[in-house]
C-alpha cells in the first residue's frame, strides 16, 4: 500500500493553527513534598495502583542534571514520594501496561571515566513487574536514544516507538516497529524501527511521550516538537497524532498545549523558558482530557484541554 505523504510543518506554522482555534482550558500546579529543595518536573499521567494514585516524576537540584524518579502518592493535594519504594537514578520517567504487567522507562545518563559530573550519553532503561516494590529491568535502549515508547496493540502485539538521532534522524526523528512479545525487546529491535521521514523539518525535532490505543485499534501518540531560535533558546510544544499500526499511514501533527498555557514561574535555565514535555493524557470520556506536562524544567502541571484523540477515532 502506498502511504499519503504528509509535509511536515514548522513550529511556527502549527502554532498559528493553535493559537487560531481557542479552547476552555482548567490549569493546575502540582504541590509536591518531601524531597527538599529538589525540583519534580516532567511527571507521568497519574494512574491507579492498589487503590491510590500513583504519578511518577524527575526530581533533581536546580543547577544539575543528575536526577532521580520517585513514585508519588497524593494526600490533601500534596504529592509525596511513595513509602517504601524504591527510586530509580533515572531522568523523564514513563510508564505503560502490557498483559497486566508494569512497564517502567527512564533515560540512564553516561558519564566520563575521568570526570564522574560530565555527561558524554545517555541509555533509555525499562522495569518490568506486577507489582511496583518488585520491578526488574529486563532492556536497554541504544545510546544516545530517549524517548522509547511502547503499547500493548488491539491484537496483543507490542508497538514500539522510538527516536533516533545523528546521521539517520538528525536532531531527532520518529520511529515505530511492532514485535510479539516483551522477550523479543532488544538495541537492535529499536535501532530497526522504520524512521517516518515527514513529521519534523531539518531543523527541528520531537518524539513519542505516550501512546494510547484508540476505539477503532489505532494508537494516538501524545509527543513533543521542539525548535530553536535564533538565539539559541529551545522551545517545546505538546503534539499528537494517530497512526494505523497496519499500514503506518498517520494523520499529521498538531499542537495541543504551549508554555503560555501556564503562569509564569521559574526554569532550570533561561534558554528552557518556553519548554513544556509532555508526560502523560487521562481521558475523561466526556470529550475532556488531563494532560501532564512539566514546565520550563523546573515545575510541574495538569491541564484539562479537549480530548485531541476523540477526532481519530471518527
Amino acid at each position: 500500500m502506498r502511504r499519503k505523504t504528509i509535509k511536515a510543518q514548522t513550529c511556527k506554522q502549527l502554532l498559528d493553527t493553535f493559537y487560531a482555534q481557542p479552547r476552555l482550558t482548567k490549569v493546575e500546579k502540582l504541590t509536591f513534598s518531601g524531597v527538599g529543595n529538589r525540583d519534580v518536573y516532567n511527571i507521568t499521567a497519574p494512574f491507579q495502583y492498589d487503590g491510590e494514585e500513583v504519578i511518577l516524576g524527575r526530581v533533581e537540584e536546580r543547577d544539575s542534571e543528575f536526577s532521580q524518579v520517585f513514585f508519588f502518592t497524593c494526600y490533601n493535594q500534596v504529592w509525596s514520594p511513595r513509602i517504601h519504594t524504591h527510586t530509580y537514578n533515572l531522568q523523564d520517567p514513563c510508564k505503560t501496561v502490557i498483559k497486566g504487567e508494569l512497564i517502567i522507562g527512564g533515560v540512564e545518563v553516561i558519564t566520563a571515566e575521568d570526570d564522574p559530573g560530565k555527561i558524554v550519553s545517555w541509555v533509555t532503561q525499562f522495569y518490568r513487574g506486577f507489582q511496583i516494590d518488585s520491578l526488574c529491568h529486563f532492556s536497554s535502549g541504544p545510546g544516545t536514544m530517549k524517548d522509547i515508547r511502547l503499547i500493548e496493540l488491539a491484537d496483543g502485539r507490542i508497538g514500539i516507538f522510538t527516536r533516533p538521532q545523528g546521521t539517520r534522524g538528525g536532531r531527532g526523528q520518529i520511529g515505530f516497529t511492532i514485535i510479539d512479545s516483551l522477550e523479543e525487546l532488544n538495541e537492535q529491535t529499536f535501532l530497526d524501527a522504520e524512521m517516518f521521514q515527514d513529521q519534523f523539518v531539518p531543523e527541528e525535532w520531537g518524539g513519542a511521550n505516550e501512546a494510547h490505543l484508540l476505539k477503532n485499534g489505532h494508537v494516538g501518540v501524545l509527543g513533543h516538537i521542539a525548535c530553536f531560535d535564533e538565539l539559541g533558546n529551545k522551545h517545546y510544544y505538546s503534539m499528537v497524532f494517530s497512526i494505523n499500526p497496519e499500514t503506518c499511514e498517520k494523520t499529521p501533527i498538531k499542537i495541543i498545549a504551549s508554555r503560555s498555557d501556564f503562569p509564569s514561574g521559574p526554569g532550570k535555565r533561561p534558554e528552557l523558558e518556553d519548554v513544556i514535555f509532555s508526560g502523560g493524557l487521562i481521558r475523561s470520556g466526556n470529550g475532556r482530557a488531563v494532560l501532564s506536562v512539566g514546565v520550563s524544567d523546573a515545575e510541574a502541571y495538569q491541564i484539562e484541554i479537549p480530548d485531541p484523540f476523540m477526532d481519530y477515532e471518527s
